[in-house]
């Protein structure tokens, strides 16, 4: 472990490309062990009932959890220097705050668990909650780590969670705990996520300092509630399913639902914790921030919009051959939801920027439309069942698009033409991108019988005519893409491309 004069010199930021392929690297290895887990144990040994339960009992807990952070990633992120000082204060702030979360989500346990009438919540919940007494080891640690860009710490941390989540998880599944497997699981990559932070950027909260507050409380309290009110529609979505369609459809929900958010995490979710750091350093030189924005949202739809189309068309086979029969409800759940992605992917980082901008009163109130928009369309969906509860979130984002669309321009001010070539651009390579999945579905075999073998060879199909089509097309993605790629092994062999996409851009 580093001396606490060590900690205190802050390390050069490695590049955006640099970080980003670390944070990517980190994402990647992480979801395909959650991926692998998932699907062992929803195979193997539990039913969409347990999964159902711990769900909800998940979803609670995460409501109370957006207390923990309490803003200070965001916070550290956002100062020119940190010192020791300021460094213990957002530790000691750490820890109070997990006191405060792990005992609303113990209060919790026993009147949710007797409003869905499982007493099996109570003891789900707990487990959830001592979890929450351990992360702040891994809060201010992982913070200092994204502000000074080094995502290579970060991967460690990640990848090391995920392995002690998936192994515990698996064991216990194995050993039949049933749904608590999962909490256990939960309880396990908490702590190896302290540890490891901890091991790689001291940060102790002790001794306790809370000489100061006043700045990281302003900031903390003004996040949280802006956390507090998207948490509400992004975490009530399983409770309401539950309580309304019962156990086995919240099970197929929430499957669903962890499907589409893992494979977007995996290809955005890196990108954006980078973009944050990156975004600050275009602030603090002066620089206007509508051209970088129309570059992030060029990434994010190159990317993530043919991926998510590909989940939608893919769903069903996905569903027969990795989870089995049990699970085959998943499948048109999956694909009205994936697609229901590609419009919230079309308006990336609509908080952070307002939030880097100094806007966050106004996001605030944007953000609790945006929550009640949510939960209504969804109480309303579900008056048709599951598919009526999945259709909600694609009119959902319709009235999302709308609602931030108007905001961003408003501050980024950035070139409305760009933006809409942008997304012809990127629609055009989704097609093409979906193309040889379609054309195998109309000539070979259709979803319900398509075996593993075709499904392999048309999306490698897929991703060559999307690359083609971002070439072709001349995309404003193609420079950073590569860019990202010259940091993998022999990615220097691509320069000369990175130079022709950048005259062509």
């Amino acid at each position: 472990m580093r001396s606490a004069a060590e900690a205190d010199r802050e390390p050069a930021a490695m590049s955006v490309s640099g970080a980003a392929v670390w944070a990517m690297a980190g994402q990647y290895l992480a979801f395909a062990i959650q991926f692998v887990t998932s699907v062992i144990i929803s195979r193997l040994f539990l039913t969409p009932p347990e999964v159902g339960l711990f769900s909800i009992g998940l979803s609670a807990a995460m409501i109370a959890s957006v207390l923990q952070d309490f803003g200070l990633t965001r916070y550290i992120a956002g100062l020119r220097t940190v010192d020791a000082a300021a460094r213990q204060r957002c530790s000691s702030v750490a820890l109070l705050f997990s006191f405060v979360v792990a005992a609303i989500i113990a209060a919790c346990a026993w009147p949710i668990a007797a409003a869905y009438g499982q007493p099996g919540l109570v003891q789900i919940m707990l487990i959830i909650a001592a979890g929450y007494l351990v992360l702040p080891f891994a809060v201010v640690p992982m913070a200092l780590m994204a502000r000074t860009m080094a995502f290579h710490g970060q991967f460690a941390v990640m990848v090391g969670s995920a392995l002690a989540q998936g192994v515990v998880a698996l064991v216990l599944a194995w050993a039949g705990y049933s749904s608590f497997a999962l909490a256990w699981g939960c309880l396990a990559a908490n702590v190896a996520r302290g540890m490891i932070a901890q091991i790689l950027r001291p940060a102790l909260p002790w001794p306790l300092r809370f000489d100061g507050l006043r700045p990281i409380l302003s900031a903390g309290s003004r996040l949280s509630t802006l956390y507090a009110s998207g948490a509400l529609g992004t975490r009530t979505p399983d409770m309401i399913v539950g309580k309304i369609l019962g156990l086995v459809i919240v099970g197929l929900y929430s499957r669903a639902v962890s499907l589409s958010d893992q494979f977007r995490m995996l290809l955005s979710g890196a990108i954006g914790s980078v973009f944050f750091p990156a975004f600050a350093r275009i602030r603090d030189r002066g620089d206007p921030l509508g051209p970088a924005y129309l570059r992030v949202v060029a990434g994010y739809t190159a990317v993530i919009w043919p991926g998510m189309a590909g989940l939608a068309l893919a769903a069903q086979p996905i569903v027969r051959l990795l989870y089995g029969p049990a699970w085959i409800g998943v499948s048109p759940l999956l694909t009205i939801i994936a697609l229901a992605e590609l419009l919230f992917l079309a308006m990336p980082l609509q908080t952070d920027i307002p939030i880097l901008m100094g806007r966050l009163n106004r996001v605030l109130v944007y953000n609790f439309i945006d929550t009640t928009l949510s939960i209504s369309l969804l109480v309303a969906g579900c008056r048709w069942g599951a598919t009526g509860a999945a259709a909600s979130r694609v009119a959902y984002g319709v009235g999302w698009l709308l609602l931030y669309a108007r905001f961003l321009h408003q501050m980024l001010d950035y070139d409305i033409k760009a933006m809409a070539r942008i997304y012809a651009k990127s629609g055009a390579a989704t097609l093409l991108a979906v193309a040889p999945l379609i054309l195998a579905y109309l000539y070979w075999s259709g979803p319900a019988t398509i075996g593993l073998l075709a499904l392999a060879l048309a999306t490698l199909g897929g991703v060559g005519l999307w690359l083609a089509a971002l070439l072709v097309l001349r995309h404003p993605a193609v420079d950073d893409l590569v860019a990202l790629a010259a940091h993998l092994p022999f990615g220097r062999h691509l320069a000369p491309l990175r130079l022709r996409a950048a005259r062509s851009a």
